[in-house]
């Protein structure tokens, strides 16, 4: 089995704090979404969101769950608005393992552009992980479910990349039923 790679969690994790079925949002208000950051370990203090940077966050995270929608993506506008998000977000590339002096490395030499506030330097970790997983191919296995109540972002397991709920046991058996009745009315509406 292939494991999830530690940017494809980062983005299914950013992907899924928003819960369709239990309608809550971990990101919902800025002081929120920064106790978020802190807790994901994307920021190293408590920061205050401003109101724009709370948008950008939340605008890139609906990009992220429209480009892993079951079926691809399914709204441009909302992909523009994420694409806009990430034209905001700098990331440098360096030849060396180490550009800064003080704190972890870069993974394959990228890192956000140290002269961001604390906010924005942490979308731009979450844009990095973004462009791992798509360069890589691990998109293909980190789907949204096709549940569209659900909505729920995971990890594909099947060998052929097939799995289209988050789980048989109950996304998947709700759409198995739902097609199940569909068709019996059909069977039995006379005028079909």
């Amino acid at each position: 089995m292939i494991e999830a790679s530690p940017e494809a969690e980062l983005v299914a994790a950013f992907a899924n704090t928003v819960d369709l079925e239990d309608e809550t949002d971990v990101l919902a208000s800025a002081p929120e979404a920064a106790g978020w950051l802190l807790a994901r370990g994307l920021v190293d203090r408590p920061v205050a969101l401003t109101r724009e940077e709370h948008r950008m966050l939340l605008d890139l995270r609906a990009g992220v769950r429209d480009a892993l929608g079951s079926d691809g993506p399914s709204s441009p506008h909302v992909l523009a608005v994420a694409n806009a998000v990430l034209r905001d977000l700098p990331v440098l590339v360096f030849l060396s393992a180490d550009p800064a002096p003080n704190g972890p490395p870069p993974r394959h030499g990228l890192r956000p552009d140290p002269a961001l506030p604390a906010a924005r330097k942490a979308m731009g970790v979450l844009a990095i992980a973004w462009s791992e997983v798509a360069v890589t191919g691990q998109a293909q296995r980190l789907k949204r479910c096709a549940d569209e109540t659900c909505g729920w972002v995971f990890w594909d397991v099947s060998r052929n990349h097939s799995r289209r709920w988050c789980t048989m046991r109950v996304c998947g058996n709700r759409a198995k039923a739902r097609s199940y009745s569909a068709r019996k009315r059909a069977a039995a509406d006379p005028r079909a």
